[in-house]
């Protein structure tokens, strides 16, 4: 029997095989990975630098702080501004407008998925048309109202965070609804129908079987309406002007509104501060948000 030893050339040229195939299967994948990991991360190192730049200035600011480490924006940010205020604000108004929009959005959900009335499909369609025009093409309209509302009622007026959480709640309904109802339809109407044999209402039926059952697209629509509220900027502008009475939107936008080179600093480390809650959210109901967009969109 005759046997071959293998030369170092061929040991080479197999070994080089194997990493051009490896390359070529998965190396591809881990570039890719790292440069969108290193895309995504420019921003955020940039943003952290100009925060822990004492310099304060967008001129100064680079990947590396230029004037050294230090906290002082942070400290000026509370200082100088009604940061403070804004952020409380903020998390008022998105927390509370995300819960009420999700129940309400959940209700509607429900009722177009398990129950057949008149003008159900022609409700659907109209949930869908309304939410093509953004709310903010009825500014002029929204204005002259709430002018009114606050002479009569100031506690739910201009510069009130009531006012405002009244005025995001009539966009409420919209694609959370669809999303919810796609989720619906995924669950057997068994459920439903033994639930009912049983001598349950329909009340007891949506709060004890359904809602934990959809539990993974309320996770991932109260993360969007959360993200969606605590972002928003055109409705804020336009309702708020009183310095307290502001949002994060606003209030940051006003810091470099005139020279933004001074103020950059501490709109930098405003932001920081402004993901904290996002990011907290996002955490807590991470678990749900895959399961929630794959699952919700198997049936419309």
């Amino acid at each position: 029997m005759t046997t071959y030893a293998h030369t170092p050339a061929v040991d080479r040229t197999a070994a080089g095989r194997r990493r051009n195939r490896w390359l070529a299967q998965v190396g591809w994948r881990h570039v890719v990975g790292v440069l969108a990991v290193a895309f995504s991360l420019f921003p955020i190192l940039f943003v952290l630098s100009a925060a822990l730049n004492p310099l304060g200035t967008l001129s100064s600011t680079s990947l590396v702080p230029t004037g050294g480490v230090s906290g002082e924006n942070f400290a000026n940010l509370f200082a100088d501004t009604a940061f403070g205020h804004w952020f409380v604000n903020s998390l008022l108004i998105a927390g509370l407008a995300s819960f009420v929009s999700i129940f309400l959005s959940s209700l509607a959900a429900y009722a177009f998925s398990r129950m057949r009335f008149a003008g159900r499909r022609v409700g659907l369609l109209t949930l869908l048309l309304i939410q093509m025009f953004p709310q903010f093409l009825a500014i002029v309209a929204i204005f002259l109202i709430f002018t009114t509302v606050t002479d009569l009622w100031p506690a739910i007026g201009f510069n009130t965070p009531w006012g405002l959480f009244l005025l995001y709640m009539g966009g409420a309904l919209g694609v959370n609804t669809w999303l919810m109802k796609g989720f619906f339809d995924t669950l057997p109407r068994e459920l439903d129908e033994s639930a009912t044999m049983d001598g349950a209402s329909h009340a007891q039926v949506f709060f004890r079987i359904m809602l934990p059952l959809v539990a993974p697209i309320l996770a991932v629509t109260a993360l969007l309406s959360f993200i969606g509220t605590i972002n928003e900027f055109m409705i804020a502008n336009v309702f708020l002007t009183d310095t307290e009475s502001k949002t994060l939107a606003v209030g940051m936008f006003g810091l470099v509104a005139g020279e933004r080179n001074n103020n950059f600093g501490m709109f930098a480390a405003g932001t920081l501060l402004t993901a904290v809650p996002t990011v907290l959210v996002f955490q807590l109901l991470q678990r749900y948000i895959v399961s929630g967009l794959t699952a919700g969109a198997v049936k419309g």
